[in-house]
């Protein structure tokens, strides 16, 4: 568990209490003086300012505070972050707000494609906290949550009462291998390579020369997804991991076909 703390580039925070602005300095320093990890800056009444300029300042400012700060610039997708955020700030809001329903949480998620260009080690698309656990979803759309933030390399900011959670969150929240898509080393965000109807497969590439892929169904029943390795840039047999269910699947010699719940996903690692 790490330390953060909330503030905006305004004059005021989103619940109107006073905000950074004209004070970076004075409040970069005061948070590591408290021994913070992590600063999310909003954008509330930050009327006629300049995103760009504004986060800038507080970049700065945190460089002076004399303390290593994860800076989360949050001014949900105003003036494409994407462009300047990776000088500015470590993580970038591309969106607005996220909420605890699966149509709000898959616009989000599946959006993000086309941004992975902009990713990398250090500087990450943020499409906002997870909701896990919350209960606006069921476990299938949990899951394809979980899934889908993974491949996308996103920062992973539980959103739901660490006091309170079931097992079933716990587990969901803490599965290593889907961790592990999600924290890899090469830091690639991941991306859609094939799409029909409520269908999609989203790739991530890793470090260790396999790929993590999702099979995504946002239809309203259950539905069958083929996974041709050809799609992935895969030729002959390859290995194939469930991740959400420890479990390997065998080589299969050119593809591979799995029943999709509604709204739900199979996460997988294909290894040569």
């Amino acid at each position: 568990m790490k330390l953060g703390v909330y503030t905006d580039a305004g004059t005021l925070t989103c619940q109107k209490r006073p905000g950074s602005l004209n004070h970076e300095l004075q409040d970069a320093k005061t948070y590591a003086s408290w021994g913070v990890d992590y600063v999310k800056v909003d954008w509330c009444y930050s009327e006629g300012l300049d995103p760009e300029m504004q986060y800038a300042k507080f970049r700065d400012a945190l460089a002076q505070a004399g303390r290593p700060i994860v800076f989360s610039i949050c001014n949900w997708g105003v003036k494409a972050p994407w462009k300047w955020g990776p000088a500015t700030g470590n993580l970038w809001r591309t969106t607005g707000d996220i909420s605890d329903n699966y149509d709000r949480m898959s616009v989000i998620g599946f959006s993000q494609n086309g941004l992975e260009k902009f990713a990398g080690p250090g500087h990450w698309n943020d499409p906002d906290m997870l909701e896990v656990g919350n209960g606006g979803m069921n476990h299938d759309e949990y899951r394809t949550h979980m899934a889908l933030w993974a491949l996308l390399a996103a920062p992973l900011l539980a959103g739901n009462d660490l006091r309170s959670m079931t097992p079933e969150t716990k587990e969901m929240l803490t599965n290593a291998e889907v961790l592990a898509v999600d924290q890899d080393a090469k830091g690639v965000q991941g991306h859609r390579v094939w799409d029909e109807g409520p269908l999609e497969i989203w790739v991530k590439p890793l470090a260790d020369g396999s790929q993590a892929v999702g099979l995504f169904n946002r239809g309203e029943s259950e539905l069958i997804i083929t996974l041709d390795f050809k799609t992935i840039g895969v030729t002959g047999p390859a290995k194939l991991r469930d991740l959400w269910e420890h479990k390997d699947l065998g080589s299969p010699p050119d593809s591979y076909t799995a029943h999709v719940p509604k709204h739900g996903v199979v996460m997988l690692k294909v290894s040569k």
